[in-house]
């Protein structure tokens, strides 16, 4: 088994959560996410990015703006909606647990 395949499988795991995180500072454009995750060594192509967005809003736990750009056509700005801001807790606090949970687990060996 290939270590790079899990750490993959890894990151994609938390990619919702990450995204969400992002959100829960104000509106973003997709470009602006993209580059807060690669920032954050989670290497994000716009292919992942705008179906978990889509996903994210057709849930409800996203909405969108349009805004005029200076440069070209308008651009669409995600932000979470009230249901995204609870989820995101509870996302925290679950992860909060499991970050938890790994720790006892593998510190003990």
């Amino acid at each position: 088994m290939q270590v790079e395949n899990t750490k993959a499988q890894m990151r994609k795991g938390v990619l919702e959560f990450c995204i969400l995180s992002v959100l829960s500072s104000g509106d973003a454009y997709p470009s602006d996410i993209m580059r807060k995750l690669k920032d954050a060594n989670l290497i994000v192509v716009e292919g992942t990015l705008y179906p978990l967005l889509t996903r994210l809003k057709n849930a409800r736990l996203l909405s969108y703006r349009w805004q005029e750009s200076q440069s070209g056509p308008p651009r669409k700005y995600f932000a979470l909606t009230p249901e995204g801001h609870l989820f995101l807790n509870e996302l925290r606090a679950s992860w909060d647990e499991l970050v938890a949970s790994v720790a006892r687990t593998t510190q003990n060996q």
